[in-house]
């Protein structure tokens, strides 16, 4: 089972479990020991994982972090948890603060198991960042979250590289909330290079002011044309030439179709069950005006579930036997593990290549 069929086997339990695991020490057994597995550390060998590290610090004697991930007797990462329904700070972190500075560790992570923050020195060496370059979520992982997982993984560990992707991510995340704030909230400056090059003369306070209110809505379309264009040309790509009428619901020329981060985290719920019984690589999601599609081999006529989501107020999960399909109420993503039964009943009405 590769990396990303891993992380999706935790993310389903993650899901599953969550709101039972009250305390640290739940979190740190039920989450956070699968989650270092899943990057190849030996979690029972003392040595690469150490529990309850102490490294005494100046007048606080006997403090201890979670874990520290050794190598040739070196420390790597220290690891600070806490209960899976805590809300993550920076308070959290006083013993990594600490720790970092006496220890030979670049790297740090603070995780109530659902939720990860990693930590380096990129703006003073030997003194951690008080701002995470990384985090993720179990409940929504997104594709370039495993690309930067799997740099952390035993077998590729370099921390020179790490590194350097700390100072690349953390820039890039600085530079994403500037760019979304003058996306939201135009600044003057931003209203004044676009104006000049759309406004012949001086640029008065009043087209000044119409300008810095239509641009957040003209960014916002763009946004979207773009992301339309992408998914257009990726539909066409793995289109059959010929498909069944019900199957098919094409946009509309002007109207985006936008994949929402709730839908992908519903595909993932389904690719995790369905990976029980067939590689999660055959499980893609199609998405379209009305609803998602999630399918097998890509095949439109191999549907095993849809998502109704685009509702404000409520949601729907489409299960299949034959051509039918029956629409369930999910109050909310977790409720979609009910559904293992059908889902799984469904792949084997698939693939009869599937063991029963």
């Amino acid at each position: 089972m590769d990396f990303a069929s891993r992380l999706a086997e935790l993310q389903k339990r993650t899901i599953e479990h969550r709101e039972v695991l009250l305390t640290e020490e739940a979190a740190k057994t039920a989450l956070v020991m699968p989650f270092l597995q899943s990057l190849g550390y030996d979690v029972f060998n003392p040595k690469e994982v150490v529990p309850e590290f102490t490294a005494d610090v100046g007048i606080k004697k006997g403090e201890k972090v979670d874990y520290a991930i050794c190598q040739e007797g070196k420390v790597n990462i220290l690891i600070e948890c806490k209960p899976s329904t805590a809300e993550l700070n920076v308070n959290h972190a006083s013993q990594l603060f600490r720790y970092f500075s006496v220890t030979d560790a670049r790297l740090a992570i603070l995780t109530n198991g659902v939720h990860y923050q990693f930590f380096s020195d990129v703006e003073k060496p030997n003194k951690m960042d008080e701002r995470p370059f990384f985090t993720f979520s179990m409940e929504a992982i997104k594709p370039s979250d495993i690309r930067t997982l799997e740099k952390f993984a035993k077998a590729d560990f370099d921390i020179e590289k790490i590194i350097l992707e700390a100072g690349h991510l953390k820039l890039q995340s600085l530079l994403r909330k500037a760019i979304e704030q003058e996306f939201a909230e135009p600044s003057d400056e931003f209203v004044r290079v676009f104006a000049a090059r759309v406004v012949e003369g001086r640029l008065t306070p009043a087209a000044k002011e119409n300008i810095a209110r239509i641009m957040p809505n003209t960014i916002a379309t763009i946004i979207r044309d773009k992301v339309n264009e992408r998914l257009a040309s990726a539909l066409n790509a793995s289109t059959p030439t010929m498909a069944e009428p019900e199957e098919a619901d094409p946009p509309a020329p002007d109207e985006a179709i936008l994949t929402t981060q709730e839908e992908l985290s519903g595909f993932h719920i389904v690719q995790a069950i369905a990976s029980r019984l067939v590689d999660p690589k055959r499980i893609v999601i199609r998405d379209s005006k009305s609803y998602c599609a999630i399918l097998l081999d890509d095949n439109n006529r191999k549907t095993i579930a849809r998502l109704w989501f685009n509702s404000p107020t409520t949601r729907y999960f489409g299960t299949f036997q034959g051509k039918e399909e029956t629409r369930h109420l999910v109050p909310d993503l977790t409720s979609i593990y009910q559904f293992m039964g059908e889902i799984e009943a469904r792949l084997r009405e698939l693939d009869e290549t599937i063991l029963t």
